[in-house]
């Protein structure tokens, strides 16, 4: 699975971005789907995640309530919708995918658990 993820920019506080994951090489529904990102400094860090197989999301307590993972399976494509930017949101994003099978719940925190990364996508949130 070639994963490739676009969407990022630069944006006030309080606005919105939509980043997009699209996938080639298989069906993207056939696989869990996260969001990580790294800040500049930090370690890489969960996001949000959606099983193959929903209901099933999953999110960082920092971003719950503001963001939403969704899926486009007819278009093999993942979002991650991002609402009332913060400047503590700034970084480079990730997305990736589980390999086959189906994690439990408390795997889809953990990078380990995915086995497919696209490249990044740079969201800079500052005024």
């Amino acid at each position: 699975v070639q994963l490739q993820a676009s969407g990022g920019g630069l944006v006030q506080p309080g606005g919105s971005l939509r980043l997009s994951c699209s996938a080639s090489g298989s069906t993207l529904s056939s696989y869990g789907v996260g969001w990580f990102r790294q800040a500049p400094g930090k370690e890489r860090e969960f996001v949000a995640a959606r099983r193959k197989n929903a209901p099933g999301t999953y999110y960082a307590d920092s971003v719950k309530g503001r963001f939403t993972i969704s899926r486009d399976n007819a278009n093999n494509r993942v979002y991650l919708q991002m609402n009332n930017l913060r400047p503590e949101d700034t970084a480079v994003y990730y997305c990736a995918a589980t390999g086959p099978g189906n994690p439990i719940s408390s795997a889809y925190f953990r990078s380990s658990t995915y086995l497919y990364w696209g490249q990044g996508t740079l969201v800079t949130v500052s005024s």
